[in-house]
């Protein structure tokens, strides 16, 4: 199982560079920089945060996990903002998509909630027939028919996009017991459409090493997760020492899961060593 690593952009700090971080996560073995996406929050925007680290990098993945594809509302700008992206970075990039659950992004956007699911539908249909075919809005993607897409959610409407547009599925991080409870209902959709080889399974969790980790984790996530019960299971799942990160990591690998992306919650950079170090990288 391959490990990646998010990029802090949450709350950021404007101390911390994305360059320094992307290069370090780099040349420790990390397979990719994640990074993750809400509008009505205190955050860097996805791609733009990632387009920062492949500047300052060649070889590590670019992954949106996730990205919430509906509030790009101009679906022919965003295929061309990710194909830019995908063709500077010699094709590393790899989009995370789902539609999101909160509805102030939504209205911050100027959007109706209620129809976020018509708006992702016609967005795939408009960037993957434009990375495919070109015709007169460019750039060609560096990855043939476009950046491979991972499609989040377990709902019947969710795992339909995965099988018709996605090499696979991402989860939440809500802890390793929550991914294989889903994962049975992934694979049989993707069986029963009939889809060559597996799915690619990519897989999220959030972590922080080092002194008051714990209370940093805790802190973070209440803050960003506003949810309930969705905020409390997330707190749960969170890793807060070596041991915690290690048992998990060999439970992913375990359970079928091709790449683990852990988001960090405070500290400096020195949680990169940290991480590294607690996955035996």
């Amino acid at each position: 199982m391959e490990i990646g690593i998010g990029l802090p952009v949450l709350r950021p700090d404007p101390d911390l560079s994305i360059v320094d971080w992307a290069r370090r996560a780099e040349s420790r073995g990390f397979s990719s920089v994640g990074s993750t996406d809400r509008l009505v929050y205190d955050q860097y925007e996805p791609l733009t945060a990632l387009a920062v680290a492949a500047g300052a990098t060649s070889r590590i993945r670019l992954t949106t996990s996730i990205l919430l594809a509906p509030l790009r509302a101009n679906h022919a700008l965003f295929a061309k903002s990710a194909a830019t992206l995908d063709r500077l970075s010699g094709g590393r990039l790899v989009l995370g998509l789902a539609p999101g659950a909160r509805e102030d992004d939504y209205g911050a956007s100027g959007l109706e909630f209620r129809c976020r699911g018509k708006l992702f539908d016609a967005l795939l249909e408009q960037a993957t027939g434009q990375w495919q075919n070109h015709d007169d809005i460019g750039p060609r993607p560096a990855t043939p028919g476009g950046p491979p897409l991972l499609l989040g959610g377990f709902t019947e409407t969710a795992l339909r996009r995965m099988v018709a547009y996605g090499r696979g599925w991402v989860a939440g991080a809500q802890g390793v017991e929550n991914f294989r409870a889903l994962l049975p209902g992934v694979r049989q959709a993707w069986q029963e459409a009939g889809k060559a080889g597996e799915p690619r399974l990519v897989a999220t969790a959030h972590f922080a090493l080092g002194p008051d980790a714990e209370q940093r984790l805790h802190t973070s996530l209440a803050n960003y997760y506003t949810s309930g019960t969705y905020t409390q299971k997330s707190i749960e799942a969170g890793l807060a020492t070596p041991e915690d990160v290690a048992r998990e990591v060999a439970a992913y690998a375990e359970a079928g899961c091709d790449e683990l992306i852990l988001f960090p919650h405070g500290g400096g950079q020195e949680q990169v060593d940290l991480l590294a170090d607690a996955v035996g990288l």
